[in-house]
């Protein structure tokens, strides 16, 4: 069907975008997805839901409250706008601006719709405007929803190695499933296929009151949300279907390449020419591994909003451009719009973040060369011993076969062994009466280090906080006034508060806590990261003695299944000049 002619139909309350490929309907004003026509698919979407629940946009909002949760809004446009009409494209506008005498979210909100002749699919993005005059609100949530019709879409494919059938979203309920440990996670006990008997059905994502976009009083903000392309394809009879990923995969490469689209029509959307870009080259420079610099190879170096090193992990009412480094350290940042911005970057196999002191001014065209730039990772002293690989997960480390009962087929011999339910209770399984010990030298963090810091579940329901154990010999202490380092990073924690201590864990107060932290929730979605956190606890030669030591860690938050931490990296240092020997290191 190549070369057919754009077509649009203005209807009373619908209008049609149509490209000879696919057809697309929306709700006029709303702005909602009715209904997308595909080869002798009359509506992919479900039409057993109403039309406004089909394809959407929305988002949660709440007043300046904490927490994730808040006021549904379903974006519903008010204002109704063709903003391009030609031959080669139609880009749609569907508007609601706010107003004091509203009760909706503090926003101007342009919703965009766009079909290019020839192509398979169609773009949707979105422009959020809050003016500095009106009232402060929190963003914990936007997204954009399609709902695809249950009795044609039965496979799913998310990547290579995760593909499988579906069951049904009926299988969900309670004379179907099993609600287990929280709402989203579900037995089957009885779905409609029995293939998927006593599998595990989820339905949520990530949240955390860390990352909720929160808009202060007098505070204007304006940002662009996509452009997102949605692509149908399909098969021939007799051809195979699975055919569809490989080539659903050669389509994303080339929107990657064409990124940024040269064709929405918003201004707020720059094109490619009115961009910069930014090169160097970093390297890491860890005197107690090498004496020269080294290239920071496969470092991830990124442009965010000026902040602290590592503010760009909850930092997300701007926007963020990033890319990895070659062999040699070079880097290349490429259409990155016009604003300023802090540098950052992190090397996997080694502590902590970089941020570059200059603020970097991008303009339209620029191309700017920082040059060599170095990274020195926190270090004071020789490394005595380590747990685990700096890269900012916890996959490394031992990670149990799940509970038959619960067990999901797809992760069965599958790299991801922590993408299954229910991992967290088998801590109390594998050690019922005394909590996790690790000596150094002996023990072996890929068998012997569990991959998350839990509590215990108690037969009656309730949780027991609980205490692992590093223990490490030392042979001589040269120097009792030294100070040696422990770095302890995390992975990710939720709802935790980690303390330390060495050699006396009942010693008041500890010699180290985090206080409270965290709410990534990976330990409850199956995740093995979420947001980074390094510590850095000094440890008088004083404490130690000669023969067997032990440090303490003591996750002490104990009211639910899904408190505590994930590790990723820990190394005991001694002071610059060793005064310390260790047995077994």
């Amino acid at each position: 069907m190549a070369n057919e002619i754009l077509q649009l139909d203005i209807q009373d309350h619908h209008v049609v975008m149509d490209n000879g490929i696919l057809q697309v309907t929306l709700s006029k004003p709303d702005g909602n997805v009715t209904g997308i026509k595909y080869n002798s698919i009359d509506n992919v979407l479900e039409v057993d839901d109403k039309e406004t629940h089909r394809g959407y946009w929305d988002l949660v909002w709440n007043s300046g409250t904490s927490g994730t949760t808040g006021t549904f809004d379903e974006m519903r446009g008010k204002e109704f706008e063709v903003m391009v009409q030609n031959e080669e494209q139609i880009e749609l506008s569907f508007k609601r601006n706010y107003s004091f005498k509203d009760k909706a979210v503090p926003l101007n909100i342009d919703k965009r719709f766009i079909m290019l002749r020839n192509s398979s699919g169609f773009y949707s993005y979105a422009i959020y405007e809050h003016m500095r005059e009106w009232p402060p609100f929190n963003l914990p949530q936007t997204r954009i929803v399609f709902k695809l019709r249950k009795d044609k879409f039965h496979y799913m494919a998310i990547a290579d190695d995760r593909q499988r059938f579906m069951p049904l979203p009926e299988d969900r309920l309670r004379h179907r499933g099993k609600p287990l440990d929280f709402p989203e996670a579900v037995l089957l006990v009885n779905p409609k296929e029995p293939e998927f008997k006593g599998e595990m059905f989820l339905s949520a994502h990530y949240s955390g009151e860390d990352l909720v976009l929160k808009l202060s009083p007098d505070e204007p903000w304006k940002k662009v949300f996509g452009p997102v392309f949605f692509y149908l394809n399909s098969v021939s009879d007799g051809g195979d279907p699975l055919s569809l990923w490989e080539d659903a995969k050669t389509q994303m490469s080339i929107e990657v390449q064409s990124w940024p689209y040269s064709f929405p029509a918003s201004e707020d959307f720059p094109p490619p020419n009115q961009r910069g870009r930014l090169t160097g080259k970093l390297f890491v420079l860890d005197r107690y591994i090498n004496e020269e610099k080294m290239p920071a190879t496969d470092a991830y170096v990124g442009l965010a909003a000026p902040g602290e090193a590592g503010s760009w992990q909850t930092e997300n009412k701007g926007y963020q451009f990033w890319t990895k480094t070659d062999a040699d350290g070079s880097f290349s940042i490429e259409h990155v719009r016009i604003g300023d911005y802090n540098l950052y970057a992190w090397v996997p196999g080694f502590i902590g973040d970089y941020r570059y002191d200059v603020l970097i001014n991008v303009s339209p065209g620029s191309d700017m060369d920082v040059g060599d730039l170095v990274y020195e990772p926190p270090r004071n002293g020789p490394t005595l011993w380590e747990i685990g690989i700096p890269d900012r997960s916890a996959a490394e480390f031992y990670i149990p076969d799940p509970d038959p009962k619960y067990i999901n087929k797809l992760y069965v011999n599958h790299p991801d062994r922590f993408r299954q339910y229910g991992l967290w209770e088998r801590y109390a399984e594998l050690y019922p009466d005394a909590d996790l010990v690790y000596s150094v030298g002996v023990s072996d963090y890929t068998k012997d280090w569990f991959f998350a810091h839990v509590n215990r579940k108690r037969n009656d329901g309730s949780h027991l906080a609980t205490t692992w154990e590093i223990k490490f010999r030392v042979d001589n202490i040269i120097d009792k006034s030294g100070t040696y380092t422990l770095r302890v990073a995390l992975a990710t924690a939720n709802v935790a508060e980690l303390q330390i201590q060495v050699n006396n864990p009942e010693a008041k107060p500890s010699l180290f806590t985090t206080g409270m932290i965290g709410h990534d929730n990976a330990i409850a979605r199956h995740g093995i990261h979420g947001l980074y956190r390094l510590y850095s606890v000094d440890i008088l030669g004083s404490l130690l003695v000669e023969g067997e030591n032990t440090i303490f860690l003591s996750q002490i938050i104990n009211s639910s299944s899904f408190n505590g931490v994930m590790y990723d990296y820990i190394r005991l240092e001694g002071p610059p000049s060793d005064s310390i020997s260790l047995q077994n290191s």
